[in-house]
């Protein structure tokens, strides 16, 4: 049994697995959807391009495909769970580009969509803190007494400068803004933040996370900064060969992210998963479980938590 409080496990951290299990007692699924949305940041609302790392794919290349009807790709992702998990229950998560960027006609049309499917407990909606409109934000707060809903918000850095370079084209304050907005309304906010931008120091790095550590967060994903083939990332990094993290100082700085985080906020992503044939580096991403497993043996190794540096 583990010291960690939130663990049944050797965890040293407080996984989505245990936060799942404790809340639905139930193995629980998420279903990555494309509902074909696109992004204020692509279509020049706000910018031109995208993020600098972002793919064709709008960051959800497993989502599922967007030729189809959300039905049926739910309904196909389900299919394949089921053989593993007859007994599971389903969360829908709205992945790829920006998921609230539409009139809330349609968004209700879409998101209802999934929560008729059978065993459907909630949603996920990941999307841009600009892009919640008022109308949005009270359509949000009647969903969340209806199903459990999260939303999950893109803010990668708090690093300004950073943030111009990638091209993210909001403000912290804008961010801030809508968090607590969204809390006011009960909803479940997970943050997503990468490791290894550009120039980017561990002290940035941990930045984030103290500032994210602030805010009332109900959890975090973090990511690798991967370089994905015909992005304007590979084009900078083919002109300037920036420093990429190696997989141990990406191990590092993660346990180190953790140590600064409430032990109460649940950590839905330790690492990245992006398609190895358009992936440029670093190669190490392609062993999700290896850099996993590694992170469990570290935090071992240095006796050490989540939260471990707030006590």
């Amino acid at each position: 049994m583990s010291t960690f409080p939130f663990s049944d496990t050797n965890k040293r951290y407080h996984t989505l697995d245990y936060f799942y299990k404790h809340k639905f007692h139930s193995k629980v699924f998420k279903v990555s959807l494309n509902a074909n949305f696109t992004c204020p940041n692509i279509d020049g609302t706000v910018g031109y391009g995208g993020c600098l790392y972002c793919s064709k794919n709008g960051s959800g290349e497993f989502a599922g495909n967007k030729e189809d009807s959300l039905e049926k790709q739910f309904i196909t992702i389900r299919n394949m769970m089921l053989k593993k998990w007859p007994n599971a229950k389903y969360i829908g998560y709205f992945q790829a580009h920006t998921n609230t960027y539409a009139p809330v006609e349609t968004l209700q049309k879409y998101y209802e969509t999934i929560l008729k499917q059978d065993n459907v407990i909630g949603l996920n909606i990941a999307t841009r803190p600009d892009s919640i409109s008022a109308e949005c934000l009270n359509y949000l707060a009647k969903l969340n007494t209806k199903t459990y809903l999260t939303i999950e918000l893109g803010l990668q850095t708090t690093n300004e400068k950073t943030a111009k370079l990638i091209n993210r084209c909001h403000s912290l304050t804008c961010f801030e803004d809508m968090v607590k907005k969204l809390r006011e309304k009960n909803i479940n906010v997970v943050v997503h933040i990468i490791n290894g931008l550009p120039y980017e120091t561990k002290e940035d790095m941990l930045n984030t996370v103290k500032y994210l550590n602030s805010l009332d967060i109900q959890g975090i994903k973090i990511h690798m900064l991967s370089i994905i083939k015909d992005t304007p990332l590979a084009k900078l990094y083919e002109e300037k060969k920036f420093k990429i993290l190696t997989k141990e100082e990406y191990i590092d700085i993660v346990i180190s992210q953790l140590e600064l985080l409430r032990p109460e906020i649940v950590i839905h992503r330790l690492t990245g998963d992006p398609k190895i044939e358009d992936l440029i580096t670093p190669t190490w991403l392609t062993k999700k479980f290896g850099v996993l497993n590694d992170i469990d043996k570290e935090m071992v190794k240095r006796d050490t938590y989540q939260g471990k540096k707030l006590t």
